[in-house]
């Protein structure tokens, strides 16, 4: 719902109708708050991190961030849910990584440039 006129009570810049008639709905509002309250978390923001430069299954990633299976398949259905992570069979074991979208792209690069981290890849 984009707002094309907006009166506000007080006049404090020429500009501001412009931009509040560009502030996004409260769906993207929400999908956004979503993946950056599920990257708050330090362990899931490693798991992301990682998931975005490969794809693993949960005891590779558990062995990696050293925690235990369980933890890290609590912290994986939470990434899935807030559309920041994938999963796909592979026989018996299921691999995550990454969702292929611009979000995460976004939140991937803000992570590396934020932490100064450098991309292996």
């Amino acid at each position: 719902l984009m707002i094309t006129e907006h009166q506000l009570p007080h006049h404090h810049n020429d500009n501001c109708g412009e931009i509040i008639s560009h502030i996004p709905d409260n769906d993207v509002i929400q999908s956004v708050a979503d993946a950056m309250k599920q990257l708050g978390d330090p362990t899931r923001l490693r798991i992301f991190w990682l998931l975005c430069h490969t794809e693993e299954c949960v005891t590779d990633i558990a062995s990696a961030i050293d925690m235990s299976s369980p933890a890290v398949s609590h912290h994986l259905k939470l990434l899935k849910s807030a559309g920041l992570i994938v999963q796909r069979r592979d026989g018996k074991e299921m691999l995550y990584k990454a969702a292929e979208t611009p979000l995460v792209s976004y939140l991937h690069q803000t992570i590396e440039k934020v932490g100064s981290i450098s991309c292996p890849q």
